[in-house]
């Protein structure tokens, strides 16, 4: 590749890492904003929900939109939404404004994620490949050191600082990505004519809403009645209109003819569901301890966030290196082997979990993280293996899709999990629950890497 190759990759490597970055960096912050701003551990957890859910939605009609509007466009465009929201959210004068630019800052990073990797695949035609793990590196790296880089921000500059670290990126980024992605094509004469309403049509307007209210009602329907500790009826009629809508939205998908998420895809390719499945309940376990241990070393062990941050680098590090490792050896022997080995890590890590107590080593707290960084690495290859030998080549950028938004369902799944289990106040007792309950997962995914096993090695014989 040549100079300009490369800098086109840094100008959208930098951009691209503001994603995983702040999804990552607030799992540190927790605890300081249920400090701050006086609130329960169930409330402060919407600082999550509220990421995840933007980041779900954002990611593939952004993806869309790129194709009618210009990537180049879609691509500088995020930056400034998420510069703007990296500004302001620090000025937040109660948790609800916070909220609100936590989700504009989803949707501008979400705008760069897809849209940044079709830059590359269309301007970079050599060594693609190679082009293509550079950016997963500044994806998994990101996402591997927010924790670290959260913990000494919030030690040295308080939580705001987590915010504005974002601004020297955007700016980078913003000045090589104008200086080096080509100028967007004219739209064709079908975009430039394609009315608001056959734009909605497209995107799934209408399947939008339904899943983002009936997940929003949902979730506020089973963290309130947790979080006041009975179950009061305006819950439970909250909770019921959320699986209404759910239902309704899963009815609209099976029948509509340009799906936000194309459920019969599922139906048509169940070895591929099957790896979506998998893949969320490991999104499940990881992201499960990811945002519950840093609460419980502060918390309970009471644990800065400065040591935190450097306790929380084992799991970043164990998966970066973890990472290409498994990409040699599931070249060579297939995805099974290192699924399994993952699944047998989190069960491990989730019983270490289990055993803990208030005075437990700390030791034991990093070969916990490193029981689920490795299994992080190894599944970050693993699953996407499985995905490409599961499914048809000629779906494969639905699939892609589908497997992003596998993620970021666990991602949420997960927040939802601890928020159901600790209630209003994080609480050792609740973090043991916590372990048992990762634990039957953890089995649950062993089961099924097991049984994946022994069908390959059925149709191999």
């Amino acid at each position: 590749m040549n100079a300009r190759s490369w800098w086109l990759m840094l100008s959208v490597g930098l951009g691209i890492l503001l994603n995983p970055l702040n999804s990552s960096m607030v799992s540190v912050a927790i605890p300081r904003l249920q400090n701050v701003f006086q609130l329960d551990f169930t409330v402060v957890s919407w600082i999550i929900f509220s990421f995840y859910i933007a980041s779900a939605i954002a990611q593939p009609v952004m993806g869309k939109a790129s194709d009618l509007f210009g990537r180049k466009k879609i691509f500088l465009t995020g930056l400034l939404v998420a510069f703007i929201a990296s500004l302001l959210a620090p000025l937040s004068p109660n948790f609800e404004w916070l909220i609100v630019f936590r989700i504009v800052q989803s949707i501008g990073t979400s705008m760069m994620v897809g849209v940044g990797m079709a830059i590359v695949r269309i301007q970079i035609t050599e060594k693609q490949a190679t082009a293509l793990s550079v950016l997963s590196i500044f994806l998994s790296g990101a996402a591997a050191i927010g924790p670290f880089i959260g913990g000494v921000l919030i030690h040295w500059r308080d939580w705001h600082a987590i915010f504005f670290v974002n601004i020297p990126f955007v700016a980078a980024s913003f000045l090589l990505a104008w200086r080096t992605i080509p100028k967007d094509e004219p739209p064709t004469s079908v975009a430039s004519n394609m009315s608001f309403r056959k734009w909605m049509n497209r995107i799934d307007a209408p399947g939008i809403l339904l899943f983002t209210v009936g997940l929003i009602a949902l979730l506020v329907g089973l963290l309130s009645a947790k979080s006041s500790g009975h179950i009061s009826l305006r819950y439970v009629i909250v909770g019921l209109i959320g699986l209404m809508l759910l239902l309704a939205f899963v009815r609209h998908e099976l029948k509509t003819t340009s799906p936000f998420i194309p459920l019969r895809t599922f139906a048509k390719y169940p070895a591929m569901t099957w790896v979506n499945i998998e893949f969320m309940l490991v999104n499940v376990l990881f992201y499960s301890l990811f945002f519950g241990l840093p609460s419980y070393l502060q918390t309970v062990r009471h644990v800065s966030e400065f040591h935190t941050g450097i306790l929380m680098l084992s799991l970043g590090l164990c998966s970066l290196v973890a990472s290409p490792l498994a990409g040699r050896w599931i070249e060579k022997s297939g995805p099974r082997p290192a699924l399994l080995l993952s699944a047998m890590l989190m069960t491990l890590g989730s019983v270490w979990i289990v055993t803990l107590n208030q005075t437990s080593p700390v030791i034991s707290v990093c070969l916990t993280l490193a029981a689920f960084g490795i299994s992080n690495g190894l599944n970050s290859v693993g699953m996407q293996a499985a995905l490409f030998k599961s499914s048809p080549k000629e779906i494969i950028g639905v699939v892609s899709g589908i497997f992003n938004t596998s993620r970021n369902l666990g991602a949420i799944l997960s927040s939802l999990l601890i928020g159901i289990v600790m209630g209003g106040k994080f609480s050792f007792e609740g973090f043991r629950w916590l372990g048992m309950i990762l634990t039957v997962f953890a089995l649950s995914l062993l089961f099924m890497s097991w049984r994946r096993r022994e069908s390959g090695q059925m149709e191999e014989s």
